[in-house]
């Protein structure tokens, strides 16, 4: 006698919950459903039909289908047939791939996050630079005033570093966190086909778990326009208004 093929996981599944079976009945017109996704269906629709075929049921008691309920109690194997998991397994893997996609994506935006801070890094160090040329051009009295302008680049630069360091922070733990996730549904994916099926859906609903679209990094960059636009007007104008306050101090000494 020819050995029978394996019985696929849809030949033991609810048609309403898609499910192995745990309680069928059988239906007049012949097609079985769980008890307890029957009596719901029956509740939402307001009356007694099939769900699969949709015809009316016109019996008050319905009997349990002791074959399939008896098939549905071992997911591994009864009577020498198997139930395979590879329907699960190919929609993990599907999901890794998602996930892989997901991950690279994040990796990339990391390196750019890096390699922002280290542009920053070096806008800082180069505007220093010019800020500090062109005061070595006027007056030692106005040291003071470079002294400040560093201070307001410095103070940007950290604002801006601190949100740069917050984002590759927060890329770190996302990167960390799908890194797990795929390491786990990868140790999933290799249990043995019992204690897989009985944990696939946590492992399912922990693979859709999918971190948020990494953000923009527009903005980030120093405002070098603002520190270096217009410096030697604007240093000019705050000299004079030194040179008019020293001049009138002499004056008055000189009329005293």
């Amino acid at each position: 006698m020819a050995a029978r093929n394996p019985l696929s996981e849809e030949e033991l599944s609810c048609p309403v919950c898609c499910e192995i079976f745990r309680d069928p009945v059988v239906l007049s017109c012949s097609h079985s459903v769980c008890k307890t996704c029957l009596q719901k269906f029956w509740e939402t629709k307001g009356s007694r039909e099939c769900p699969v075929c949709r015809r009316r049921s016109l019996k008050e008691y319905l009997p349990r289908n002791l074959v399939l309920k008896n098939l549905s109690a071992c997911v591994w194997c009864v009577k020498g047939q198997k139930i395979w998991p590879r329907p699960r397994i190919e929609k993990l893997k599907r999901i890794l791939d998602s996930l892989e996609k997901t991950r690279k994506v994040l990796e990339e935006a990391k390196q750019d996050y890096d390699q922002t801070a280290a542009h920053i890094k070096t806008q800082a160090q180069h505007t220093e630079r010019q800020i500090k040329e062109e005061f070595e051009k006027l007056h030692p009295f106005l040291r003071d005033e470079e002294a400040a302008r560093i201070a307001a680049l410095k103070e940007e630069e950290e604002q801006k570093n601190q949100m740069m360091r917050r984002k590759i922070e927060e890329m770190n733990g996302e990167i960390s966190s799908l890194s797990d996730t795929i390491r786990n549904i990868e140790k999933e994916m290799e249990a043995e086909d019992v204690l897989f099926l009985q944990n696939f859906k946590s492992t399912e609903k922990q693979a859709q778990l999918t971190p948020k679209d990494p953000e923009k990094t527009s903005g980030a960059l120093i405002n070098v326009v603002k520190h270096l636009s217009n410096l030697k007007f604007r240093v000019w104008e705050n000299m004079q208004e030194i040179l008019q306050y020293r001049c009138k101090k002499d004056t008055e000494t000189v009329l005293k």
